[in-house]
């Protein structure tokens, strides 16, 4: 007897060193991985969302910037880390649907991640200066001095540029910058006459009268500005490119670890601090289920996927 309790010790504790997740998730610090530099929308969409968790979930979040390659870099080290629940990540369209079909990357969107939960989305804006010739997305129909700058190449921005050539039947010359924030600079200065633009870093421009907004791409208007038009609405039916952001884990996240998580974050994103974080930023809040967020993470890569090889857009 005195030795059968001695293996059936010795077995629970083997038991106890190799399984993934503590009975009582979570008994440590978490991490939460994000692909740009601090101060970016990435950054302050998960600042509240996280603040809350924590609380919520009685262990603090630990910030991990990992910047660089289009944010593929965070995203590959996400889905190489432990299936344990202490790494998580906010993704976002690009490194998920569009890089993929751009790039061999370190991860596969569709199998190397747990979806989670989406936290908001929304389309590009169409951004001129007041003094601009152009007044609609009709009026850039006649390409004649017409090019668009955008954040980079591949970004949604790019996308919906080579959506709109598309579906407009032009050819216009793509100007890609370093970023939003250059890209801004870059219109304000005279130096490219229209960009498609994040929400976000046009928003402060728009509102203060130093940019005239011609359209949002997404499939909806945006609850920050209402009065600007869908590019469906502007005279593309059918038009919707449209940017989000969603929090993931690596692949094989145990149920133990959902069952935590999931509802965490569904009381979170009810928050009205958390929604209003979200809008100030551009966005409308998007709360889904782990399965929504996989079928919108693979209808979108689909999408992508066929604008990308039409447009025949490359990483170089």
């Amino acid at each position: 007897m005195h030795m059968f309790k001695i293996l059936l010790t010795t077995a629970f504790c083997l038991t106890a060193l190799v399984s993934p997740v503590s009975a009582e998730y979570p008994d440590k610090p978490i991490r939460m991985v994000v692909g740009y530099a601090p101060g970016g929308a990435a950054d302050k969409l998960v600042r509240p969302i996280i603040d809350r968790l924590a609380r919520i979930l009685k262990q603090p979040f630990v910030v991990d910037y990992k910047p660089g390659a289009g944010a593929a870099l965070a995203a590959e080290l996400t889905a190489k880390a432990p299936a344990d629940g202490y790494t998580l990540h906010i993704t976002d369209s690009g490194p998920m649907t569009i890089l993929p079909h751009m790039r061999k990357l370190g991860y596969d969107p569709l199998s190397s991640f747990t979806p989670i939960s989406m936290v908001g989305g929304g389309g590009v804006v169409v951004v001129v200066l007041p003094s601009s010739k152009a007044t609609d997305m009709k009026s850039l129909i006649d390409p004649k001095n017409w090019s668009y700058g955008t954040s980079g190449v591949g970004g949604v921005g790019h996308l919906a540029g080579e959506q709109f050539k598309a579906a407009a039947k032009i050819n216009i010359d793509h100007i890609p910058y370093k970023g939003g924030s250059p890209a801004i600079t870059e219109l304000l200065g005279g130096h490219v006459p229209i960009l498609f633009s994040s929400l976000g870093a046009a928003a402060a421009h728009i509102q203060a009268g130093r940019l005239r907004a011609l359209a949002d791409s997404s499939g909806k208007r945006s609850s920050m500005f209402p009065d600007v038009p869908t590019m469906a609405e502007a005279g593309f039916p059918g038009f919707d490119a449209s940017i989000w952001f969603s929090i993931v884990g690596p692949s094989g996240l145990p149920k133990e670890v959902m069952d935590k998580l999931v509802p965490a974050l569904t009381s979170v994103m009810k928050d009205p601090e958390v929604i209003l974080a979200i809008k100030r930023e551009g966005y409308d809040p998007m709360p889904m289920t782990p399965q929504q967020t996989a079928e919108r993470i693979k209808s979108d890569f689909e999408l992508w996927g066929k604008t990308v090889k039409s447009a025949n857009i490359t990483a170089d």
